[in-house]
């Protein structure tokens, strides 16, 4: 037994001597591994480090030329619109907003591709544009749950800032052709302080302005976009400007169920009175009136959710138009009713005619009968007959045959004619003009509006 255990030292001794050779070995491999996260805080120390990087200075032109503006790259991503305020003359859009511009001075290593990019969630630590909205009213940021904003630092100097906004835009609004219109609202970015000398902005090549699926407006359509440059001048020199004109166009079938068919009721039930008895008075002045104050209450509820202009709109046309037939139905009402007590006292004075012509021709009956008892008359004939005589008296009963000849009535006048009274004519009438006059106006109102061209001044 003894030798057996003088042999098992060294074999722990063997077992030791491998485990220290495969140590270091280890250790190497560990030490092989670089930890690029870390790189990438060092690298921003070192480009972003104290007295390396000022971003109080605009970077270099194109080429580095420190006399050529800086180019930035503009685009936009419309996420939503969520109000076209036809009062205000406003709307709100949330938008993602981003810039791309050239700093050659933040030029770094990226090691062989293995930092593809450097972030940022800290705008001051970089030369910003000093870009604005000039048609904003408000405006704010988004910081839920982070701040919606961070800064890409590429290896070959490229910076790119992205944010996500909100803001309240000024929309100027030609409102003529109200609610069968279109409207343009801009979105108009320009530089506050640099002129086109220093920073010029451009729209990004390709596709500046993206717009989110499946937009939904509640009363307008996003037909097309269309992005322009509006560079102003002033006194001070040219400033860059970008610009976006959206173009909106309205849904009709919110007006057309809300506005235009309930005025072509009112105007149709205004009608009614026509059919109605003239002796109904009670009835029609309430039909009248309640159609007038509806028609009213309708027009300056619509004119309430417009802002004042000067001009007419297409609005006003129909509303205007409607308000008339209104009116007119009760104007016709009056106009029947004068009639009415018209042909009432004509009636009573050819009774009154025809009771005083009977009382004097029962007087000359009388007197008539007195004369034949107390007298005798003679019929005294002329003692010569001229032949020409003859001939003269038949061709007077010829032209009195010829003046005395009935009229011949057209179709209107036999129809009328079946009415004998002025009120009752009124109110047929009625019946038919104001259907075909209505008819008419809606004619040329829906062919001057539908295929008219919208204005802008």
């Amino acid at each position: 037994m003894a030798p057996r255990a003088a042999q098992a030292p060294p074999l722990q001794a063997l077992l030791l001597l491998l485990l220290l050779l495969a140590l270091p070995q280890a250790s190497r491999g560990n030490q092989g591994k670089v930890n690029f996260r870390e790189k990438e805080k060092q690298v921003l120390d070192q480009i972003l480090g104290p007295g390396r990087y000022d971003a109080r200075i605009r970077p270099s032109g194109v080429n580095g030329t420190a006399d050529a503006p800086t180019i930035v790259s503009v685009n936009i991503f419309l996420r939503s619109i969520s109000k076209i305020d036809d009062y205000k003359m406003e709307y709100s859009v949330q938008l993602t907003f981003r810039e791309q511009w050239l700093d050659e001075r933040l030029k770094f290593n990226d090691f062989g591709g293995k930092i593809k990019y450097l972030t940022l969630t800290d705008a001051n630590r970089v030369w910003m544009p000093d870009l604005f909205f000039s048609n904003e009213k408000e405006g704010h940021f988004h910081n839920i749950i982070m701040p919606n904003v961070y800064i890409r630092i590429f290896p070959y100097g490229s910076v790119l800032y992205s944010i996500r906004i909100s803001l309240t835009l000024s929309c100027p609004m030609n409102l003529k052709l109200y609610p069968l219109d279109r409207q343009v609202c801009s979105l108009r970015m320009a530089s506050y302080g640099w002129t086109t000398d220093d920073l010029v902005f451009l729209w990004k090549d390709g596709d500046p302005v993206q717009v989110v699926k499946n937009l939904h407006l509640p009363r307008f359509t996003l037909e097309k976009f269309l992005t322009d440059y509006c560079n102003s001048k002033t006194n001070t020199g040219e400033y860059s400007c970008l610009k976006v004109d959206l173009l909106f166009k309205r849904e009709f079938s919110y007006y057309l169920i809300q506005i235009y068919i309930p005025c072509c009721m009112l105007v149709i039930v205004s009608w009614v009175s026509f059919w109605l008895d003239q002796n109904a008075i009670p009835a029609r002045v309430s039909l009248g009136v309640t159609t007038l104050l509806t028609m009213a209450t309708q027009t300056s509820g619509i004119n309430a959710s417009l802002p004042p202009v000067s001009y007419t709109k297409a609005i006003d046309v129909w509303t205007g138009v409607c308000l008339t037939f209104v009116f007119g139905a009760l104007l016709e009402f009056a106009l029947v009713n004068y009639a009415s007590r018209s042909d009432m006292h004509r009636e009573n004075m050819k009774k009154q005619r025809r009771q005083c012509e009977m009382e004097h021709a029962a007087s000359l009956e009388a007197s008539a009968d007195l004369l034949e008892d107390g007298a005798t008359t003679f019929a005294m004939k002329p003692l010569v007959r001229h032949p020409g005589d003859a001939l003269a008296l038949d061709a007077k009963a010829r032209q009195c045959e010829i003046h005395m000849q009935p009229k011949r009535d057209n179709c209107c006048r036999t129809w009328l004619s079946k009415f004998p009274t002025r009120s009752k004519r009124i109110d047929v009438i009625s019946r038919i003009t104001f259907p075909l006059v209505f008819a008419l106006f809606n004619l040329v109102y829906w062919s001057t509006y539908l295929f008219r061209d919208d204005e802008r001044e």
